[in-house]
């Protein structure tokens, strides 16, 4: 089992930055952030696996969102810039079993997720 716990979330208007923290129990392979706005299904924003050159970002945060991973800690963060009222949602922190090298876009291929941070961007 992982236990993962988020921090960072909050309110800001357009524009502004929040930044997203993640810490895991012990370290997984693929790790990343799903979100989910009100009445939407959850979906990927970024996800790592393994090395941070391998990170994938959603085509909606790319060139905003920027995801950092330190092994060493188990941690794994979201950097949001540039913020806009689509943005706002529950945030939660996933990974995949440790057995699993590699990531995917599919919310049911992980196995342990936080609670959720909730980011609110105000127009």
């Amino acid at each position: 089992q992982v236990q993962l716990m988020e921090s960072g979330g909050g309110s800001v208007q357009t524009g502004g930055s929040l930044r997203l923290s993640c810490a895991a129990s012990s370290e997984r392979t693929c790790m990343g952030w799903f979100r989910q706005a009100p009445g939407k299904e959850r979906e990927p924003v970024a996800t790592v696996a393994g090395h941070i050159t391998n990170t994938w970002y959603a085509d909606s945060v790319k060139g905003r969102f920027t995801l950092s991973r330190d092994n060493a800690k188990a941690t794994v963060d979201l950097q949001m810039n540039n913020l806009n009222p689509e943005d706002t949602a529950m945030y939660y922190c996933v990974a995949r079993k440790w057995f699993y090298s590699w990531c995917t876009r599919d919310p049911t291929d992980f196995a342990f997720w936080g609670q959720g941070t909730q980011v609110t961007v105000s127009a």
